[in-house]
């Protein structure tokens, strides 16, 4: 497949999910991008267009970052991380925003450590 269409249908597949999923200061947006290496959460207010609050690999909160890999590991420590930072800002229930990736491997164990973690969604 030429790169140039897999990154049209990547694209395409991250509008067709943006359509769909808005976050509200109620319940933000869990936006979900992972990287060769990283792994980087957002939660966000669409309405006032802004982050609410933000974990990654790369973030210096996170402990013992080192062995931590965009893998199904990583993205599950990340996804605990992730659950407890919205805790900590009063954040309840979020809108899944898988982006343009599938919901599959990585980013279900994300999504499932996260919502083991007390997040709703």
């Amino acid at each position: 497949m030429r790169p140039e269409k897999k990154e049209d249908l990547g694209r395409r597949r991250h509008w067709r999910v943006r359509k769909k999923v808005i976050g509200t200061p109620e319940r933000p947006r869990m936006s979900v991008k992972f990287t060769g290496r990283n792994i980087y959460v957002q939660f966000i207010d669409d309405n006032a267009g802004r982050t609410l609050a933000a974990v990654s690999s790369l973030s210096k909160a996170v402990p013992d970052r080192a062995p931590l890999a965009a893998n199904v590991t990583g993205a599950t420590r990340l996804g605990k991380m992730a659950a407890e930072t919205a805790k900590a800002k009063g954040i309840e229930q979020v809108v899944f925003d898988r982006g343009s990736a599938r919901y599959h491997g990585k980013v279900k164990a994300l999504a499932d450590a996260a919502r083991e973690a007390g997040l709703k969604f």
